[in-house]
């Protein structure tokens, strides 16, 4: 791959830190709520981000779900980029890039006897971000 197109941004190390699955009844035809966030860290004193994604699901009387994925991204030539470019890159792209992990768990959980299997619909990342930044600022 030519250098000028490569990503500045890598995903170092992505890990599940919940799984959840809690049947609360039997199979039924009531369509299932999510809410995901979206939370990003700096390690103090490195130039790591840790991005993690937390879904909970609920199916109402039939299950919950609850998954927590953290991706860990760094940046190559990291002493060029400015913090702001940084966070938007972070910001627009780290979720976009585990995304299919998570939603590749959500259907692989789902999977199984007694239960419709769910495919996770596209979300608007930018805009998602964007509600949970004003949010922040109305706290």
């Amino acid at each position: 791959m030519k250098k000028e197109i490569e990503s500045v941004l890598s995903l170092d190390k992505l890990v599940f830190e919940k799984i959840e699955f809690k049947r609360t009844g039997m199979k039924n035809e009531k369509e299932i709520e999510f809410n995901l966030q979206v939370v990003v860290n700096k390690k103090q004193d490195e130039e790591i981000y840790k991005v993690t994604l937390i879904l909970i699901g609920n199916k109402e009387k039939e299950y919950t779900l609850e998954i927590t994925l953290s991706g860990y991204f760094s940046f190559d030539g990291n002493e060029e980029l400015d913090e702001k470019f940084k966070r938007a890159l972070i910001n627009k792209n780290a979720v976009a890039i585990i995304m299919p992990y998570m939603r590749s768990q959500v259907s692989l959980i789902t999977a199984q006897p007694e239960v419709d299997c769910v495919v996770l619909p596209p979300f608007n990342i930018v805009g998602m971000m964007a509600e949970q930044n004003q949010n922040k600022m109305n706290s």
